[in-house]
């Protein structure tokens, strides 16, 4: 698939002013489009609406460092999927949220996961939200939709 700057810088633009972007990946890979919004503007009605218009699993990109300060280990010891994709234990946000599964829930996990003044014994495990590791180096290193997002 041809790369149009135009369009990606504007991508950008949107995603900074909080609106709902879908990023596509390589026709190659998993040939699919993620709905992704930045934490710090997500709201209740912008995750009702991701919930509603895909499968309904929400993930959380995220740096290896962020990860590693939540405590958040890899769901798996030995990851074989087909693109790698680096899924941690599932977490629901510990304070202000019933059973984790609503979008208000929803939104406070992935906005908490994305606050730096948050720790590891602020979230339970298992939970609802996915957070998921981005490979060092972003698209360069790996070419896929939690790279992209991060």
């Amino acid at each position: 698939m041809p790369y149009d700057q135009k369009k990606i810088v504007e991508a950008i633009r949107a995603f900074e002013r909080g609106e709902i972007v879908v990023v596509m990946d390589d026709d190659g890979r998993e040939n699919e489009g993620d709905l992704i919004v930045a934490a710090v503007h997500c709201t209740p009605e912008k995750m009702a609406f991701i919930v509603r218009n895909t499968s309904g699993i929400v993930c959380t990109p995220m740096l290896r460092e962020d990860a590693r300060r939540l405590n958040l280990a890899p769901m798996v010891a030995d990851n074989d999927s087909a693109h790698t994709t680096a899924f941690t234990v599932s977490v629901d946000f510990k304070h202000g949220t019933t059973t984790g599964i609503s979008a208000d829930d929803r939104t406070l996990t992935v906005r908490n996961l994305a606050n730096g003044n948050v720790g590891a014994s602020d979230f339970v495990r298992p939970g609802h939200i996915f957070p998921l590791i981005a490979r060092e180096g972003g698209v360069l290193m790996r070419s896929g939709h939690t790279e992209a997002a991060v």
